[in-house]
Parts: C-alpha cells; structure tokens; sequence
C-alpha cells in the first residue's frame, strides 16, 4: 500500500454523513488498491474519472430513498411479470476508459437474462446496467453523468430530494425524458409522488398503494 493511499484511508475512515471527499492524480491501480482496502465501508459511493476521484458517505435519508425506489422495481418488475436482475451498488468499471462508478442503485431489465448466475461484471464484455439510480441529497451525481455515457448505461433515474428525473441516452448524451424506456408506463412524476407517499404515509403504505395503481394500469 502507498503511503499516498494510507493517507486517503485515514481520512476516508472519518467522513462524516453527507460529505463528500474529491482526490485528483489518482492512478488506476491506486483506484483499484482504495477500492479493496475499503471493502470494510462497504456504503460508500467512488467513482473514478481520468484520476478523478470523488467518494460519497451517504446520509440515512439518502438510503431511505434509495431503498424505497429500489422496492418500486421490484414490485413494479414481478406485477408486470417483467425479468429483473439487480446489482445494487455495485462497482462498475473499465480500466481502458479509465472510468469507474458506484450508483446508488442500478437494474438490469432488457439485459437480466445475460447477467443472471453472473457474480462478476466486467464491462466490455457484460453488458452496462439498464438503469442506474442516482439520490442527490446532499451531493450532486451530474458529474457522474459522463462516466454512464462512456458505459453506454441507457437510463438513468436522479431523485433531488423533490422531485424525480429520468434521463435516457441518446447521441452520448442523456436527454430529459417523461417516462422510463425499461417501464414504459412509470414516468418521472409517478415515481415522484410515490416517494413523496412514502414520507408522510410510511413506506408499506405507499407500496401497497403504488401495487393497486400497477395493477390498475394492467387491468385497463
């Protein structure tokens, strides 16, 4: 370990909540050497630039987002009978593209039959995630944007807080979209008003509320 990297580490150990810590001239295999040395704090959030690191401690409210969207998919995807393969906050990266990233949340949906029994991604040769989903809280994930470009990763969701943003790539960059391309019939404001449910209702209600409203949709 360089010394450089146990220096990172020391202060890595002490990121408060909701920080966020910047390293700029970070080599790939000091990028891949931090990653494996801090498998103990397993919640953070890294993604890796051209030697650009940025490392996220994510707040409880953050999670609690997080988690509730992550529930939505997977009712959503076993109501509409639609195969789904998640990957959590897994790691994704390339060294050739000297890219990596961590979202918050990330699905395979028109690709969850090439990953299943699939422990190990390796872009290039896998496939990119479906969705990605970026909770911007306290820190903004724009800056993560072109790091999804380069993957190829088709949608990306980004809830502010507020209000939900669906972005889908087109041309090598993303674009502002109403609806989802893997769930055409969820838009970006139903995934906003059932988060904003889940905070003042609770999130089981807001989940048994967002099944009837799915079924509703496949019954008409």
């Amino acid at each position: 370990m360089s010394a450089h990297t146990t220096d990172y580490l020391e202060v890595i150990e002490h990121l408060p909540e909701g920080a966020m810590l910047r390293l700029e001239r970070i080599s790939w295999d000091e990028y891949e050497q931090l990653l494996e040395e801090m498998t103990a704090r397993p919640g953070l959030r890294v993604s890796y630039d051209h030697g650009r690191v940025e490392i996220m401690s994510p707040t409880h409210e953050h999670e609690e987002y997080k988690d509730f969207i992550y529930s939505l998919v997977r009712l959503l995807s076993d109501e509409l009978g639609i195969e789904l393969e998640t990957r959590g906050s897994a790691t994704y990266r390339q060294k050739r593209l000297l890219k990596g990233a961590e979202p918050d949340c990330s699905f395979y949906v028109q690709n969850a039959s090439t990953v299943i029994g699939n422990r190990r991604i390796e872009l290039g040769i896998d496939p990119p995630p479906d969705i990605v989903v970026e909770i911007d809280i306290t820190n903004e994930s724009l800056g993560k944007f072109p790091i999804y470009v380069a993957f190829g990763v088709p949608e990306i969701w980004r809830y502010d807080g507020e209000r939900t943003e669906i972005y889908t790539l087109v041309n090598q960059s993303y674009i502002e979209a109403a609806q989802s391309l893997a769930f055409p019939c969820l838009t970006a404001q139903t995934l906003t008003d059932f988060i904003e449910q889940s905070k003042t209702e609770g999130q089981s209600a807001a989940l048994r509320a967002f099944r009837l409203w799915v079924r509703a949709r496949i019954q008409s």
